[in-house]
């Protein structure tokens, strides 16, 4: 008889402790990223440079990996297939390397290890990103370089 109490108390409290969660702690998605880099990684697709959206011109895809390592390619239309600056090769962009973030600057540096334009072997590049529902901005954190990206995570 004691035993039957005993286990009509511990449901009855285990009850009024569920019922005093707010219904948000059972609707809330327990594998939701709870912190910026979990919804850096994966990968993301491009959807705007600069002012305008690309329109399907151009292509692109950013990568970065739970283990810190980060991927990007960009293919410019058959039109601008001859544009080359210190990020793009004959209209392809393409680095791969390593990655630090700093969730309090909001900014991720990648380590470039590998580019199609050798000159980016071996540079640090700071980006200041901002994340807003499954979109992200990047934009250079280099004052004199005046580019923005909008990246969406597929």
């Amino acid at each position: 008889m004691k035993l039957r109490i005993v286990m009509m108390l511990s449901i009855v409290a285990i009850c009024s402790l569920a019922l005093t969660r707010p219904a948000s702690a059972f609707l809330a998605d327990p594998g939701a990223p709870s912190s910026e880099k979990a919804r850096l990684i994966g990968a993301w697709h491009l959807v705007s440079m600069g002012d305008s959206a690309t329109g399907g011109n151009i292509k692109g895809t950013l990568i970065y990996t739970a283990d810190g390592h980060m991927s990007v390619q960009l293919m410019f239309p058959p039109s601008q297939s001859t544009l080359s600056n210190d990020y793009v090769l004959n209209g392809y962009e393409a680095s791969f390397g390593s990655y630090t973030l700093d969730e309090k600057t909001h900014t991720v540096t990648h380590h470039v290890q590998g580019s199609v334009t050798r000159g980016l072997v071996g540079k640090d590049l700071p980006r200041i990103y901002q994340l807003s529902g499954n979109r992200m901005t990047i934009r250079s954190a280099n004052p004199e370089e005046h580019w923005s990206v909008i990246w969406e995570h597929e």
